[in-house]
């Protein structure tokens, strides 16, 4: 295993995946000789050239647009848009053709693409470019939407992304740019199956799933709360859809407790989905089931207003600790 920042990890699953299948194509603003944003396409347009790094116009219903034609005559694009906020421009492409083109028309194309976006909270980057719009994207049938939250996580859902014959949305936080973490050595294909949650900690007295960068801040308020004596077990559900409610349901049978935490909205989000996914099966509860998430208003850009705003591990591990208060 080696340690690997979350950004350099996309940049391997990139150079793996091109290496790998020469249909496989980059596009979007500034991938190019400039190495990205993040640079997280940094030496991708060096070994590949411009035929298969392609910078974009400032236009991303366009170029989105252009990928999805690329993808249905039998390419493989992935196409970066720098922040998840600038995915309301291409929704036409996304929802009303990517995602429905191969049922139109029979299964006689695939939709091979992956779109990356950078998004989420926690660096006072404002209103318009720090929300999380997972459920928007798991709401349209026909949409994969994936969020990991560890280097290597980032590593084998891309992957498995790629090669996917369905249209992906890979949501990564820019919050998490420059974590680290172990990933695989070079040389193994690291692949992470969508649809996949995974166990971050295991516990019995709550479930905690939670999404995105909150992942890291359940961990931590696992960790308080396992001060006191309380076990709390961490679900990372790295897949929005399709979601991986058997894990969860198992979890939450055990435990007898459920609390979601995302920094998306509360109001029709993941958590309102996985609770009442939750009681329609059935499950005993031994406290009502809670969401963690920010109010319902536009992210703060100030500093001090953003730490409020968002979930934070006390909040969590407060939340928590009035669910298991006797009735």
């Amino acid at each position: 295993m080696a340690k690997t920042k979350y950004y350099q990890a996309l940049t391997r699953a990139l150079r793996e995946e091109m290496q790998r299948d020469e249909r496989v194509i980059l596009m979007g603003e500034d991938v190019g000789e400039s190495g990205g944003i993040f640079a997280q396409t940094r030496g991708l347009y060096a070994t590949f050239g411009a035929n298969r790094v392609r910078d974009t116009p400032i236009a991303e219903n366009g170029f989105v647009s252009a990928a999805v034609g690329a993808a249905m005559t039998g390419l493989r694009p992935v196409v970066e848009i720098g922040f998840e906020d600038f995915v309301t421009a291409c929704m036409d492409p996304l929802v009303n053709q990517a995602a429905k083109l191969r049922y139109m028309l029979g299964g006689q194309v695939g939709i091979p693409l992956l779109l990356y976006t950078f998004g989420g909270g926690g660096v006072n980057a404002g209103p318009q470019h720090s929300q999380s719009l997972a459920a928007w994207f798991a709401h349209v049938p026909g949409l994969k939407v994936i969020q990991p939250s560890t280097p290597t996580d980032v590593l084998g859902l891309v992957k498995s992304g790629i090669r996917d014959d369905n249209p992906v949305i890979c949501l990564l936080s820019k919050k998490l740019i420059g974590s680290a973490g172990d990933v695989p050595d070079l040389g193994t294909d690291h692949l992470v199956p969508l649809g996949k949650a995974d166990v971050k900690r295991a516990g019995h007295d709550v479930t905690l799933l939670c999404a995105g960068q909150m992942v890291q801040a359940g961990l931590k308020a696992a960790s308080l709360l396992a001060e006191e004596g309380i076990e709390a077990e961490v679900i990372d559900p790295r897949s929005i859809s399709p979601l991986d409610m058997e894990t969860v349901l198992a979890s939450v049978l055990r435990t007898g407790r459920l609390c979601v935490v995302h920094e998306a909205h509360g109001f029709f989000g993941l958590g309102a989905e996985v609770i009442a996914s939750v009681c329609e099966a059935g499950v005993p509860l031994k406290a009502p089931p809670r969401r963690v998430t920010p109010p319902f208003a536009p992210s703060p850009f100030t500093p001090s207003l953003e730490a409020l705003y968002l979930p934070s591990p006390e909040r969590i591990a407060q939340t928590v600790r009035a669910m298991l208060e006797p009735a």
